[in-house]
């Protein structure tokens, strides 16, 4: 996002709403942006912007991916278990690259494209160490236990579980630039 006054990210709003009748995610990300418009006075575009982004690419031994292999697959899901902070696991049904790299998106400090060329949707368990928080002091307690930050990182695991790489570069990224928005009154 692009053109957004400093109050976007520092204020939180409640806001409760009920669609008249059972909506597709669709018709919902439809009603929300009409209830933004009309809460926030909110308008704005898309536009492709060069960015920094990490390109999903397939790495120098290839993909160690399983296709899922179901006649019926259903909807793309990757599940995540924390199984002690920061130790993280990804189970994967059916995930596109295109889904995976938008997760990976959730997480990273930039977007990440995926470039991977790999067609159809992947079973996977991808386990990782999260980053700490900023500022957590290295040997930081949870509930009096020092965290385990020996595991692999989401780069490593990447490359070393699925035979990916997530790779530094330039890159055109879709991004929403606020053309006008206002704190909202309260109803």
């Amino acid at each position: 996002m692009a053109g957004a006054p400093a109050w976007i990210d520092a204020d939180f709003y409640d806001m409760n709403a009920k669609a008249e009748r059972p909506s597709t995610v669709e018709e919902l990300h439809l009603m929300l942006q009409d209830l933004l418009a009309d809460q926030f006075k909110l308008r704005f575009h898309r536009e492709t912007r060069e960015r920094q982004i990490y390109a999903l690419i397939v790495d120098k031994d290839g993909s160690r991916l399983k296709p899922h292999e179901a006649q019926n697959a259903g909807d793309p899901f990757i599940d995540q278990t924390v199984d002690h902070f920061p130790q993280m696991t990804w189970h994967a049904t059916f995930a596109p690259m295109d889904y995976f790299a938008w997760r990976l998106s959730m997480i990273l400090d930039r977007p990440v494209l995926d470039q991977t060329k790999l067609q159809g949707g992947y079973d996977f368990d991808l386990s990782f160490t999260a980053e700490l928080p900023p500022g957590a002091p290295a040997g930081a307690l949870l509930n009096g236990v020092p965290m385990d930050t020996s595991g692999p990182t989401i780069f490593e695991a990447i490359g070393k579980q699925l035979g990916l790489e997530l790779e530094r570069q330039k890159g055109p990224v879709d991004m929403l630039v606020v053309d006008q928005v206002e704190k909202p009154v309260e109803n």
